[in-house]
């Protein structure tokens, strides 16, 4: 049953979906037919699903390695922010060098700031003893304006007219492109880059990490039986310091990808939540790899229904976080019934 759920789970979400299309005033078959299949009619569609589903998946595994230790990072989303700032200083600083140097300082660049971000919770959290679901948190808005402040002041693009977005970063800080650097078969005019090389490496060093290494080792027996760990002589410190640098450098990581692939410059509202979304993946794929990257493709999918439905049938492209809210709702009812036995009890009447 705890690999039956996330299916029955997608069941009961496209079910209630059927009937909020039915709500809505839409033929709730042709909406559906609008949502989830029409975004993968073509190879643009299959690449853009790609596209998507490598940046929360990365985060999910990040994420995913903390969460078997307990140590339950939320503000992912500020990591990556924090992740591509780090990464566009890099390419705003070296804008008149070229070489294929600068993509992997960059990426450097992207680990350290997701890093940096996510040692703040830490510290907190070993020094002081202090929630890091609210310290991680509250350090996503601070990302956010942290950004605005940037691109709206020392890095706005002079002939941006005054948007609050830097310039355009040089070719040798953006990841090649599958439809325009390299021109490979198929793929010519999509946006699908070489950043999902980074995500198809990630996924077996993380299921390595997690199964084969005694830091993983530890790490699963602190989240299972904190008692033992302790007995073991196993540092609770060290967990919560490596799993959240671990989920912060992969976050990071993402939030270069995303500067330096399809946005290809920093911008104020560059983020589409993927870093809160990464959360719903890690439940979805029950925090293993390969169910992550499962579930970061069904997300995916929902962005892309969303855009679908907003263009083709003018319904508002929020309904994609309506189905993202709707599947962990239903995965979590379903774990009740999976963990918790339904048990009649009779009323006993007292005189």
């Amino acid at each position: 049953m705890q690999l039956a759920v996330p299916a029955i789970a997608a069941l009961l979400t496209l079910a209630i979906g059927f009937v909020i299309f039915g709500l809505v005033g839409r033929d709730p078959a042709q909406a559906m037919r609008a949502f989830f299949i029409d975004p993968l009619a073509n190879v643009n569609g299959w690449s853009e699903l790609l596209l998507k589903a490598s940046p929360l998946c990365l985060i999910g595994l990040g994420l995913a390695i903390g969460y078997r230790a307990n140590v339950w990072n939320i503000g992912a989303e500020g990591q990556m922010l924090a992740g591509g700032m780090a990464a566009s200083g890099v390419a705003i600083h070296f804008d008149q060098a070229s070489g294929g140097w600068i993509l992997f300082l960059m990426m450097g660049a992207g680990v350290l700031g997701g890093m940096v971000w996510a040692a703040i919770p830490a510290f907190l959290k070993t020094r002081f003893n202090t929630n890091e679901i609210l310290t991680s948190l509250m350090l996503t808005y601070v990302a956010t304006q942290l950004l605005i402040y940037l691109v709206s002041g020392p890095w706005r693009d002079p002939q941006g007219m005054n948007f609050p977005i830097s310039e355009m970063f040089s070719g040798d800080a953006l990841y090649p492109t599958f439809g325009g650097d390299w021109q490979w078969h198929g793929l010519r005019g999509t946006r699908l880059n070489a950043s999902i090389f980074v995500t198809l490496a990630a996924v077996p060093l993380a299921w390595l990490f997690v199964r084969k290494s005694f830091a993983g080792f530890r790490m699963n027996v602190g989240g299972l039986a904190p008692l033992a760990a302790r007995y073991a002589g196993f540092s609770d410190t060290r967990t919560v310091w490596m799993s959240l640098l671990i989920s912060g450098a992969l976050a990071g990581l993402a939030g270069m990808g995303e500067i330096a692939g399809p946005i290809g410059q920093l911008q104020a509202t560059w983020s589409p939540g993927y870093g809160f979304t990464a959360i719903i993946v890690v439940f979805v794929g029950r925090l293993h790899p390969l169910g992550i990257v499962l579930a970061s493709l069904l997300m995916a999918l929902l962005y892309l229904g969303g855009e679908a439905v907003q263009t083709s049938m003018q319904l508002p492209q929020a309904l994609s976080g309506v189905f993202q809210g709707l599947l962990l709702f239903c995965l979590l009812g379903a774990d009740l019934f999976v963990h918790y036995r339904l048990r009649r009890v009779s009323r006993v009447a007292h005189g």
